[in-house]
């Protein structure tokens, strides 16, 4: 399959240009100028002049986003693009190029919740195929000592919040529809692990992440927790906690399934608590209007994305519903621009973690000097989401 993909979108997205609001027109923009090697929504991947293929969790939440689009649009462009895009990673017996299994980074999984859907919408076999390799690192993934997989081969020991959203949806999807729900309860342990280890009781929040080694520069040496309440890993986990309990089998495990709801409606009803009267939550969400603390847009969309979605599958009160749009309208008014049919999205933190060369403290200090960018994926992807959780309520 060829990598020029511009003259296939352009030949029909025009003629329903026109029926099309500034979001999908949006959409539109960054599709006409991507490719599988040269993505527009990864900075990343441009600012390192990359030429290789590289399985990322960047794009595979930007493919999400754009699937999601397909279902609530009917837009065989948004289905054609996802599959052109993915088809080029995924070889005919399955292996996926850029992808190293032995690196067991847990964000290489995330791509993978795509495939199960691509699979299902176009018959390609090799996607099936891709998937179990895929699963493959999950079974021989290392653990920490209470079970939780470490966050990659070079973090040992450590688990972060983002890492719950690269795995643990794909892997209970693949449980559900593929394993007879023999690991099921291994996703549910593994959470329960974060909430008993991660969350303040005091502040209604989660930790970014947690050492059980207690030997990370970052880790306090009595709790293993990181010091600050990043937006983003907050957003990564509370979209992880609605996406395991969609496809989760309640019939056979209503016990479980009833005690994660509990624990996503805290962990959503902690995050009320901090929401801006803009709608939007800040890069820190504790520290409010602290100097050099700004309103993020990955966050915000994540947070409402998660929000809209509990509500349509009566995970929270349709009271909450709210709270979701007012998040949305705020990351639109104050950080989706267009002018003279050129489309910006702001407010977006390109990149945080913690430890690695760069000595990534998880202080204050260091997540606000982070760039903030425009039109990246991990603001757009959630902002698009957002945005399909919106329509599917108004249908």
């Amino acid at each position: 399959m060829t990598l020029l993909y511009r003259g296939q979108f352009n030949q029909t997205s025009h003629r329903t240009r026109e029926e099309k609001d500034n979001v999908r027109l949006f959409l539109d923009y960054l599709i006409e100028n991507s490719t599988p090697l040269n993505p527009y929504w990864n900075i990343e991947r441009r600012r390192q002049q990359a030429t290789e293929p590289h399985w990322n969790y960047i794009d595979g939440l930007m493919i999400k986003s754009i699937i999601e689009m397909y279902y609530i649009t009917n837009d065989t462009n948004y289905l054609n693009f996802a599959d052109y895009f993915i088809d080029f990673y995924i070889n005919e017996d399955g292996t996926i190029k850029g992808y190293r299994k032995n690196e067991f980074n847990i964000d290489n999984i995330n791509g993978g919740k795509v495939l199960f859907e691509l699979y299902e919408l176009t018959g390609k076999v090799k996607y099936r195929k891709a998937i179990d390799i895929l699963y493959s690192q999950l079974i021989d993934h290392p653990r920490t000592y209470s079970g939780n997989f470490w966050h990659k081969k070079i973090y040992p020991h450590q688990v972060w919040l983002d890492g719950l959203y690269m795995a643990q949806p794909f892997y209970m999807e693949y449980e559900r529809k593929y394993n007879h729900n023999q690991n099921t309860l291994d996703v549910y342990y593994q959470i329960l692990n974060v909430r008993n280890k991660m969350y303040d009781e005091e502040k209604k929040l989660y930790y970014h992440g947690y050492d059980e080694s207690r030997q990370m520069f970052w880790s306090d040496r009595e709790t293993g927790l990181s010091e600050s309440f990043w937006g983003r890993s907050m957003g990564w986990y509370v979209m992880a906690l609605v996406d395991v309990l969609e496809k989760m089998d309640k019939k056979i495990y209503i016990n479980e399934y009833n005690h994660l709801n509990r624990i996503f409606k805290e962990a959503i009803d902690g995050l009320l608590l901090y929401q801006d009267p803009s709608g939007m939550w800040y890069q820190i969400i504790d520290q409010g209007c602290r100097s050099g603390n700004y309103l993020e847009t990955s966050a915000s969309s994540m947070i409402s994305y998660a929000i809209l979605k509990g509500v349509r599958l009566n995970l929270l009160p349709n009271s909450y519903k709210e709270y979701g749009m007012k998040a949305f309208k705020g990351v639109k008014d104050n950080y989706f621009k267009v002018h003279n049919d050129k489309f910006e999205l702001g407010g977006i933190n390109l990149v945080a973690g913690l430890g690695g060369p760069d000595m990534r403290d998880g202080s204050y200090e260091y997540y606000l000097s982070e760039p903030v960018v425009k039109n990246e994926a991990k603001g757009v992807a959630p902002f698009l989401l957002a945005y399909t959780a919106v329509e599917r309520l108004k249908k």
